[in-house]
């Protein structure tokens, strides 16, 4: 388990002067984002604080649903209204991502503050704008370690029904439902615990994984049909979309989510990228299983990060620039010939 407990008298010492407790999490959240967020929140809020919970912009289908979504306010539609609240907090704690750019259209207004910042995160490279950092890369998810911390700084386990759900959505996302990740015993006894106190996981698992329309179920087929590359002198495959073709798709905001995982279910593919051309620039997301670090790969091509088999990145190009520079890219750090 994370040594909650060497945290837990610098924590206390940062809880013990607020009384106006703002959680936030990364641009784009995903469900550990949200799901550590909530499950954090509804802790502080039952030991006596006053918490405000901001995401940076809109947040996807498939977790509207979460008891506690309602309480999230969403920085690009009450940006005002979010600048006061963040201003007027004493302790700022960010969650499931520790770089100032992960925070959006809200960054200027929370980086120019003095208050105390906390970051609890699970991801590698932290930047140095914190106070304090509870952080362990090794760890399935953010959510993990917010169990952890609450329980320990609860002197003992913790249960809310929110609580509850909210940790388990967090883990299930993070990890695809146990597909990749740094999963680990912990995570199961974890997992065990809330099972235990009655958590619906089937209705949690249709919720999280089976709630997209038709749309999404034939741009995937096309994706798959049409535009997967294989690559098996680099062991490699990639799909590249276009805005036309996502547009033709009736694209919806995490739509593609899980698609470049499927090709590692191809026996001689150990590296997967998503290539989806945006507005302004290209979204890379890389997946892999053994021993290909996609997050070093991303940070030194694409100035992104991530995990070990989980990373991605940006590129401000062309479409047809970007794919270029990515087999080149490809072609260079694997020693191998597309």
């Amino acid at each position: 388990m994370l040594d909650s407990d060497k945290y837990k008298k610098e924590l206390n010492h940062f809880l013990g002067n607020a009384h106006n407790i703002l959680l936030i999490c990364h641009v784009n959240p995903d469900g550990d984002a949200i799901g550590s967020m909530i499950a954090f929140g509804d802790y502080l809020q039952r030991s006596g604080k006053k918490v405000n919970m901001i995401s940076p912009n809109h947040l996807q289908e498939f977790i509207k649903w979460m008891d506690g979504v309602d309480d999230i306010m969403i920085y690009t539609k009450r940006r005002k209204h979010c600048d006061e609240i963040i201003n007027s907090s004493d302790l700022i704690i960010m969650l499931d991502f520790n770089q100032t750019s992960r925070l959006g259209e809200a960054e200027k207004t929370v980086m120019k503050t003095n208050i105390p910042k906390i970051i609890i995160d699970h991801h590698l490279d932290s930047g140095s704008f914190h106070d304090l950092l509870i952080s362990d890369p090794l760890k399935c998810s953010t959510s993990e370690i917010v169990y952890e911390t609450v329980t320990s700084l609860n002197g003992g386990e913790y249960h809310t029904d929110r609580f509850a759900e909210a940790i388990y959505v967090g883990i299930i996302t993070d990890t695809g439902n146990f597909e990749h990740g740094n999963f680990t015993g912990t995570t199961f006894r974890i997992m065990a615990e809330l099972l235990d106190k009655g958590i619906d996981k089937e209705k949690i698992f249709n919720k999280v994984f089976n709630n997209f329309e038709e749309s999404r179920l034939r741009l995937m087929g096309y994706a798959l049909y049409e535009k997967m590359v294989i690559l098996p002198e680099c062991r490699a495959s990639y799909i590249v979309l276009t805005k036309e073709e996502l547009d033709r798709y009736g694209y919806s905001k995490g739509d593609t989510e899980g698609f470049v995982n499927m090709p590692l279910s191809l026996k001689d593919v150990d590296f997967s990228s998503i290539i989806i051309e945006k507005e302004n620039y290209v979204k890379f997301s890389f997946r892999s299983k053994g021993e290909f670090p996609v997050n070093s790969f991303a940070q030194k091509y694409f100035g992104g990060g991530g995990h070990y088999n989980a990373a991605g990145g940006d590129y401000y190009d062309s479409l047809e620039n970007a794919v270029k520079y990515f087999l080149e890219s490809l072609k260079n750090f694997r020693g191998c010939e597309e």
